[in-house]
């Protein structure tokens, strides 16, 4: 009875009886290629072109890459991997550790023949396992974890070490004057937390407002909120509800002033904000507010001011254009005028025209010119002589003056008339090759 071998790490059993005064090389080998690799080795697996890679096992003690437990994998002085690419190992059960290495900062991905994989980022390491089908992780949940260096924030860590450090880095850190949230997340220094509110900045601590109204004095997180009436900024017990009676002066990013936010229309000066308008500043202090209109404007300007206009369309209405479609596009309307079906294009230099009877598919249908029948006249002139040789028609005696009641001449006497007078035609090939075009004018 020959050896057999393990399914998985194909480690060589020597059959009872066989292999006598063999068995020590045997089991050296099996020890070194086979149990050494499996829990120690480390094979380099190279790609040496731009493709998947296969390793296998083969029923052999000899060393073999797929035995090892960690796989180095690279790429040879002439590849670079352009995109991920698999590599592809046994289907058995068994542990891997696979370093990616390769150049052309490619992923791989480590997988069976006919099974699912892990994609390794170039220069990262994965502790891998062949379940019998699949690769998967070998880990996917810790009880407890304590990381020497902080996990930085594309790994989806906080690149700290403390809650401080951690908030400072996610850009959450929190002012003095703020109190950390409890565990309710019910307050905030003491305030009710209320839906719809804000926390902002009133020069020198934080304070809840309510959504539509803020602080004049603007301090460092505050903001200016607008609700569906109008621009409302309070001031302690004073409130100003009327952006035509309002304004302020921006210098550096800040508010320094309140002057004049009255809305100009067109220059008279108006008090109320239309939806959707544009606000433009005419080069002083006051606003030009100028409505959206008709659908489809845009916002145009005339070398003075701005205004809402329609835009010149790239087709005038009525222009006529020929599309090769059945349907007119849109914003186009086909032309069905029943002259027009069937014809055939003419380009002219002068004035554009129409003219013609004889559709085009009638035309390229005829296969032979129309039959002609020649008149006497319309023929070349010519006879036909039957000659006498100094005899007469039989050569029997001397000529004869007359043949079917027709005079000789030098002793010829003409033929008899033949033919009947008809008609004749020729073939003609037309069938022209063409491509179908419709007429269509802009509305």
């Amino acid at each position: 009875m020959a050896s057999t071998y393990t399914p998985n790490l194909k480690i060589e059993l020597i059959a009872t009886g066989e292999q006598v005064n063999e068995w020590g090389t045997t089991t050296n080998s099996n020890l070194e290629n086979g149990l050494e690799q499996a829990i120690v080795g480390r094979g380099v697996v190279e790609y040496t072109s731009d493709a998947n890679k296969t390793i296998t096992l083969t029923e052999s003690n000899s060393s073999q890459d797929a035995r090892n437990l960690f796989l180095y994998v690279d790429t040879d002085a002439f590849t670079t991997l352009t995109v991920t690419r698999d590599l592809i190992v046994p289907t058995i059960e068994k542990t891997y550790v696979v370093h990616n290495d390769t150049a052309g900062s490619q992923s791989i991905r480590v997988k069976t023949s006919g099974g699912t994989g892990i994609t390794i980022p170039n220069g990262k390491k994965a502790l891998l396992y062949v379940d019998g089908t699949n690769v998967i992780e070998q880990l996917n949940y810790l009880t407890s974890m304590e990381i020497g260096t902080p996990l930085p924030i594309a790994s989806g860590g906080t690149n700290a070490i403390s809650a401080s450090a951690a908030r400072t880095s996610l850009g959450l850190a929190i002012g003095t004057n703020v109190q950390a949230y409890n565990a309710g997340l019910q307050d905030i220094s003491g305030l009710a937390k209320t839906d719809g509110n804000f926390i902002v900045g009133d020069g020198s601590n934080w304070v809840a407002e309510s959504g539509a109204t803020v602080r004049t004095s603007l301090g460092l997180g505050s903001m200016a909120v607008q609700n569906s009436n109008a621009v409302s900024i309070s001031a302690g017990t004073a409130t100003l509800t009327s952006m035509a009676t309002v304004a302020a002066t921006i210098t550096g990013g800040t508010i320094t002033g309140i002057t004049d936010l009255a809305v100009a229309d067109g220059g008279t000066g108006s008090s109320s904000l239309t939806l959707n308008s544009v606000l433009i500043g005419n080069g002083t202090s006051a606003l030009l507010a100028v409505a959206p209109s008709t659908t489809g404007n845009v916002l145009t300007s005339n070398g003075t001011t701005w205004a809402s206009t329609a835009p010149t369309p790239e087709f005038a209405s009525g222009t006529r254009i020929g599309f090769q479609q059945t349907a007119a596009p849109t914003g186009w309307t086909k032309d069905t005028t029943a002259a027009i079906n069937d014809s055939i294009l003419r380009f002219v230099t002068g004035t554009a025209s129409s003219g013609g009877s004889l559709a085009f598919s009638t035309w390229s249908a005829v296969t032979t010119v129309g039959a002609t029948t020649l008149s006497t006249s319309e023929m070349p002139s010519h006879t036909h002589n039957v000659g006498n040789a100094g005899t007469d028609w039989k050569g029997q005696g001397a000529p004869q003056a007359t043949f079917n009641g027709m005079p000789s001449t030098s002793n010829q006497y003409p033929t008899i008339a033949t033919g009947g007078g008809g008609s004749h035609n020729h073939t003609v090939a037309r069938g022209l090759k063409y491509y179908d075009f419709i007429i269509a004018s802009k509305n």
